[in-house]
């Protein structure tokens, strides 16, 4: 294991690159630190301390290259550096930024001095990550020139709406895409440099840079879709360097391996025998490659973990093993699976290759792994409020309605990030409620990748054995054997039905799941009134219009054929609609009523019973 790290300095530099080449194309563990902050940072004393960035639409994403030893530094956009630990947390600050920036009166990009020191503290959900361990202290207005930019001033320049273009409309030719946005950023920063005269002064170059990006994101926050494909496409232009590195090195590797190879066979056909049996034993160690960003967890740190203070706390199981309850030395807590021994070969190996190439705000964190001892665990980030399925059942509080359209819409967003996914369709096959799990703020994640099936860019089907939770699995994959995109969506209809209706169950059989889908069916043809599929525990505190356009697509979702399915873009679409509806008009009855209640609203949330 490497040496534990130092806190650093903060850097002069601010890691831009990190925001830009996720934005164009997505210490160790003894390290001490500080008490992280709020919802996001832990609360100062007083009001007056709180940070005054909002993050409800933008949680931070913890990253799995915070744990292992990332001191590497990263240098982007020939003007900035910092570390993989980084890149997170300054897409998390930049969408925080234009946020902020986009409803202040004067429109300025960065905040004070004084409000940005507010906004330095760690991360909650993971302590060794903080703004001014990232090197961003010099983010604040005020700082040189170009931190006191405003979005207005941006804007004016034909530079930035080119930028702005080309940044907005994101297609399948990731290549030319991604790469045009790039440029167009940097020349819409360099003309910023020149017209403050400030062009050969590298702080001002990052900064400049920064505000670009930042003023681009403020412009599509009306467009979530569009700051998500920002957002997601960017891994694809900042690998595209280190991908020819690789294939360069692969192929230098092939060729040693030939000439080896030959020598073997020269020295006998035993001995060739034999090395193809000692390299095909141990498959699973090279699992973590290069370019999975996992922490390779020893043994010892597995079961330190999860016996911490003496304590070993059981969340349940999933598809493949055990889940258990961990607590890191830096005091953060994770989610530690324990894999059967009959799934290493097949789960184990999904998971890891799967969970460690995709990053999205609604899918749960792979941080790291084990591989010790004939043992196997896979580490993710924690989500301290369970899983859907327990909200559902429970007695004491209650869902309320805009939390519940809240979860399917960051479902189905989550869900169409791996449909479109640049290496082809990514099809879960295990959506259901104890696989949505939910942070503190009730923010849900989708989980457990064991059974995960990637379909290759020309492929719009596969043949393979049927796996899934019964109840939640399409029919046409049941009776056939034929796996398509449409599979997931069927799943996420059983859901969607679920959450209208509060059924109180945690895993569906056949007679349940077509009572459900009938009903449902029923109530959109007429023949039953809407009061019938509604959760009466919501008490009718529900908006109808909304209530009905969410039961019409769930109904299409759940059809029989794949071919009468919606696809994920227009299911998200539709539910998109109903969300911001739903916002509008709660908002609307709050601002009636805003008069005659003393306490905050708690609509987002839950309603106690």
């Amino acid at each position: 294991m490497p040496p534990p790290l130092k806190r650093r300095r903060a850097s002069s530099f601010i890691d831009f690159g990190g925001i830009l080449r996720q934005a164009c194309c997505r210490r160790s563990l003894e390290e001490v630190v500080p008490p992280p902050f709020d919802s996001v940072f832990q609360p100062q004393i007083g009001n007056e301390n709180r940070c005054v960035l909002k993050f409800d639409g933008n949680p931070y994403q913890p990253s799995g290259n915070c744990i292992g030893y990332h001191r590497k530094k990263l240098y982007y956009w020939k003007s900035v550096s910092s570390t993989l630990c980084c890149r997170n947390a300054l897409t998390f600050f930049s969408q925080a930024l234009a946020l902020h920036a986009r409803n202040s009166k004067d429109d300025s990009v960065f905040v004070s001095e004084n409000l940005w020191n507010k906004c330095n503290g760690p991360f909650h959900i993971q302590p060794s990550v903080s703004a001014h361990y990232c090197g961003l202290d010099n983010l604040f207005h005020g700082n040189s020139l170009c931190s006191r930019l405003s979005l207005s001033s941006i804007r004016l320049s034909r530079e930035f709406q080119d930028a702005l273009g080309k940044c907005s409309r994101f297609n399948s030719s990731f290549d030319d895409t991604c790469g045009n946005c790039t440029k167009a950023v940097l020349v819409a920063r360099d003309y910023l440099l020149d017209d403050l005269k400030v062009r050969g002064d590298n702080n001002e170059k990052a900064i400049c840079g920064v505000a670009v990006v930042v003023s681009i994101v403020a412009a599509n926050l009306d467009n979530p879709s569009s700051v998500d494909d920002l957002f997601s496409y960017t891994g694809y232009v900042r690998l595209k360097n280190s991908v020819a590195k690789a294939i360069i090195a692969t192929c230098i590797v092939v060729l040693t391996l030939i000439v080896v190879l030959t020598l073997l066979k020269c020295v006998g056909k035993g001995q060739k025998k034999g090395y193809r049996r000692k390299t095909h034993r141990k498959p699973s160690k090279e699992i973590t490659n290069t370019w999975s960003g996992l922490y390779r967890f020893s043994k010892a740190e597995i079961e330190n973990a999860i016996n911490y203070a003496g304590e070993r706390r059981s969340l349940g199981r999933g598809s493949a093993g055990q889940v258990y309850k961990g607590i890191l030395p830096s005091g953060q807590a994770v989610a530690i699976k324990h894999i059967n021994k009959g799934n290493t070969s097949d789960s184990f190996t999904r998971e890891v290759e799967g969970l460690s190439r995709v990053r999205h705000p609604n899918l749960v964190c792979l941080f790291g792994c084990c591989i010790e001892g004939g043992e196997h665990y896979l580490v993710y980030e924690f989500c301290s409020a369970g899983n859907l399925a327990q909200h559902l059942l429970r007695k004491d509080c209650v869902l309320t309605w805009e939390r519940r359209v809240k979860i399917l819409r960051d479902c189905a967003l989550a869900l169409r990030y791996l449909h479109h996914y640049i290496d082809g369709c990514i099809v879960h096959r295990d959506i259901k409620l104890t696989n949505i799990l939910l942070t503190e703020n009730l923010e849900p994640k989708l989980s457990d990748f064991g059974l995960a099936k990637m379909l290759g860019m020309e492929e719009s089907k596969v043949f393979t054995d049927v796996r899934g939770t019964i109840g939640y699995m399409d029919p046409e994959y049941m009776s056939n054997a034929k796996l398509t995109c449409a599979s997931d969506i069927y799943s996420f209809g059983i859901v969607a039905l679920q959450l209208l209706s509060g059924q109180k169950v945690i895993e569906l059989d056949l007679d349940a799941r077509d009572q459900l889908t009938r009903k449902a069916k029923d109530v959109c043809m007429g023949k039953r009134p809407l009061t019938d599929f509604e959760d009466l525990r919501l008490g009718g505190n529900i908006i109808r219009q909304d209530f009905e356009s969410i039961l019409q697509i769930a109904v299409l979702c759940v059809a029989k054929s794949s071919k009468g399915r919606p696809t994920v873009d227009v299911v998200f679409d539709e539910i998109e609609k109903a969300w911001k509806n739903t916002m509008a008009e709660m908002n609307a009855k709050r601002e009636l009523m805003s008069s005659s209640i003393a306490t905050p609203s708690r609509s987002l949330e839950v309603i106690p019973l």
